[in-house]
């Protein structure tokens, strides 16, 4: 979902979390050898400090436009491993992020083929698709956690993130992420959505308390049971921005994993708004040259 910013921060809902990623400057864990900060260093156990948290990663998001080379790492707990190649360009508008996703499919079923999505993030999230051979079809909401890409533990669900606007959450205090204070927040999903989508109970969200940033999410079950685990990884910082360079989708019951690295990246560019229409979604749009591109893995 995405992804970029000036500061430190993680605005997951920009991309999934593709998609929400620890940073060498603030997100760091603890060295070794050094006392952790106290709990209360960076903020008390305050409820209404931590929805305002949650307001303020409501409200983040990227200045400009963006694109990113990327590589899925499929890992099933059984079977090969397998990586799919991917694009993305992002941008923002009036209703929030949104990002137009290029993935090379090269299964069995679809050798060589190509999967398109447009997903759009934000309080009116939508989420549409595109395959090779195939028409622009607008995904039904009513199936938030079927998988869009074959084989990956990825739904639309995770990469819209919409329990970030769930208003009811219960506050669970402060606890230690990776040596740094965070706040635990328990979202709870609207009646409507609740009806429909009964085995998810809700989500528990892991707020850095300074950089008020999403650094664990976990989708509950039944009994608090942890169903997925969407967790970051690391981050790159190319020139003045931030960037999500790894983050771990892994589903607890089958443990199968998805990794997402992102491998280049380009900020501040400029190109047509068009290529992020619906009905624009079956056309090949060009990378940025290579020239333009910053590298951060072969």
């Amino acid at each position: 979902m995405p992804v970029l910013c000036a500061a430190p921060v993680l605005p997951w809902r920009a991309f999934f979390v593709f998609g929400l990623l620890a940073a060498s400057v603030g997100l760091s864990a603890v060295p070794k050898g050094q006392t952790p900060p106290p709990l209360t260093q960076l903020g008390g156990a305050d409820p209404a400090e931590a929805r305002a948290a949650i307001e303020q990663v409501r409200r983040q998001g990227i200045q400009g436009n963006y694109f990113l080379e990327f590589r899925l790492r499929v890992m099933p707990r059984r079977g090969e491993e397998r990586l799919i190649p991917g694009r993305m360009w992002g941008t923002r508008n009036a209703t929030g992020p949104l990002s137009r996703v290029a993935l090379t499919l090269n299964g069995a079923s679809s050798p060589g083929g190509e999967r398109r999505l447009l997903i759009q993030n934000g309080a009116e999230s939508a989420l549409w698709r595109w395959e090779s051979g195939g028409d622009v079809e607008k995904l039904a909401a009513a199936a938030p956690f079927e998988p869009v890409i074959p084989n990956t533990e990825l739904s639309a669900f995770d990469l819209q993130m919409p329990f970030i606007y769930w208003d009811d959450f219960t506050y669970r205090g402060l606890t230690r992420f990776r040596g740094r204070p965070a706040h635990v927040l328990i979202m709870r999903p609207p009646t409507s959505f609740a009806e429909k989508h009964p085995t998810l109970k809700g989500v528990r969200v892991h707020l850095d308390t300074q950089f008020n940033a999403l650094v664990q999410t976990e989708l509950l079950g039944a009994n608090d049971s942890v169903l997925k685990t969407i967790s970051l990884v690391d981050l790159k910082k190319i020139g003045e921005q931030w960037i999500p360079k790894t983050f771990d989708v892994r589903d607890e019951k089958t443990r199968n994993k998805t990794r997402f690295d992102v491998t280049a990246a380009a900020i501040d560019l400029d190109f047509s708004r068009v290529i992020f229409e619906p009905a624009q979604l079956g056309e090949d749009v060009q990378p940025p040259h290579e020239s333009q591109l910053t590298r951060l893995a072969p």
